[in-house]
């Protein structure tokens, strides 16, 4: 059911501290952590604590979370330092989404030539 926490869900485990994480930030309704497999010099996940398969499914459930969730990546590119950065929702597997819980990536650190990969 949408915002409960999944048994199987990577992300689920990390709001639990079931699976370590390097934490950088943590609001009420958001953990933010860098990402294990860096993409940029700064690449940090930004994560609703309830758990929504993806961006889509967030926007619809939970417009409000939806919002905490893109509050806080400016809170993590203000944390790090970016004068610019990149905010990404992959959204299905075709996209490049591989864990089913919504997440945005905060990339930054290093120039992002469009389009991407």
């Amino acid at each position: 059911m949408a915002g409960e926490a999944q048994d199987d869900c990577l992300f689920c485990k990390i709001v639990a501290g079931q699976i370590p994480a390097t934490i950088v930030r943590e609001t009420d309704t958001t953990v933010a952590f860098r990402d294990i497999n860096p993409q940029a010099p700064t690449h940090v996940l930004v994560i609703p604590k309830a758990h929504h398969k993806d961006a889509a499914a967030l926007a619809a459930e939970a417009p409000q979370l939806a919002a905490d969730v893109l509050r806080e990546t400016r809170a993590v590119a203000d944390e790090e330092k970016l004068d610019s950065y990149r905010t990404v929702f992959n959204t299905g597997s075709g996209a490049g989404q591989t864990v089913w819980h919504a997440h945005a990536h905060v990339l930054g650190g290093r120039g992002l030539e469009w389009p991407p990969g």
